[in-house]
Order: C-alpha cells, then structure tokens, then sequence
C-alpha cells in the first residue's frame, strides 16, 4: 500500500467497532479493504484459543462471538503476543503487513513492529505511536485501506455513524 491510503478510527469497546464495521458494510464498502486491531483487556473471560479455516477463525472466551464475526467479515486473520503491547488479535490487511514487519525486523524510529506496519499502510508514525498507546489502553483501531475516493466514503460513513 502507498502511503497515506489508510483512515484510522479508534473505538474503546469492540461493540463500537463492530457497529462502524455493520455501518461501512451496510455502505457497500469493500470488507477486504477493512482492517481492525484490539484487546480486550475488560472482558473477565479470556480468550483460551483460536483456530484458522481458509480465512476463518474460530476463538473461545469472552470475545469469540465479536471476533468470530469480524473475522467471518474481513480478509485475513491472526492472534499475535507482541513485546510492550501484549496480546492483540487482527483481521484485515493490517495481518500481512505486521507479518511483513516482523520478517523483515522493520523498525521505525521507536515503533514497535506494529507501528512499523501501520508506517508502511501510510500511517504517520507520530499516529502510529499514539494507536500503539490507545491498544495498550485496551481499544480498538479500525482501518479503512483504499483510494483517496473510498476513503473519503469510508470517512463520511463513520462521521455519519458517529453523530446518530
């Protein structure tokens, strides 16, 4: 991806997300230009495991149900333990990128292989750095990848989910 090809919208519970994602899907948004990112450090059951099928991934605790949705609905998917972030689960484009980063031991200034893939998905690494700090706070990012004009669509959608 080119740089500046990526909006980022950051969420602080994974229903939230989930209602932007419905909200861009119902838009007719492309799902395979969808990326999201999160832990949910709240939830008092803990994911226990997690399974691949082709581009399914079936999980168990107390996030199974958002997470096997969102990665029945986008492209792509991982659970990774990154040091200084923890554990964070991934679906979307954002996956080969941050495999990427961690094959080829990408380091940005001082973001983590995380920030080094949102770096390379256009980020800017001074945003980069503060997404790092809003996952560790236990958010969710959600990433819309594609052309100037899909993204100003993706934008208007999740400004417009934003204020109903």
């Amino acid at each position: 991806m080119k740089r500046n090809e990526t909006v980022v919208a950051v969420y602080d519970t994974h229903q939230a997300a989930e209602a932007a994602v419905k909200e861009l899907q119902q838009a007719g948004y492309d799902m395979r230009k969808l990326s999201i990112v999160g832990a949910d450090y709240e939830v008092e059951e803990k994911v226990l495991g997690f399974y691949t099928t082709g581009e399914r991934m079936k999980t168990w605790g107390g996030i199974g149900a958002f997470w096997g949705g969102i990665w029945g609905l986008l492209l792509g998917s991982a659970m990774f333990m990154l040091p200084g972030i923890g554990p964070l689960l991934l679906a979307g484009p954002v996956v080969s990128a941050l495999v990427g980063a961690l094959e080829g031991a990408v380091v940005v200034g001082g973001v983590s292989a995380l920030g080094a893939a949102l770096v390379s998905m256009g980020v800017p690494e001074h945003d980069a750095l503060r997404y790092e700090v809003e996952l560790k706070a236990g958010k969710f990012l959600l990433m819309a990848h594609g052309t100037p004009t899909e993204l100003e669509r993706a934008r208007q959608t999740l400004n417009q989910a934003a204020l109903a």
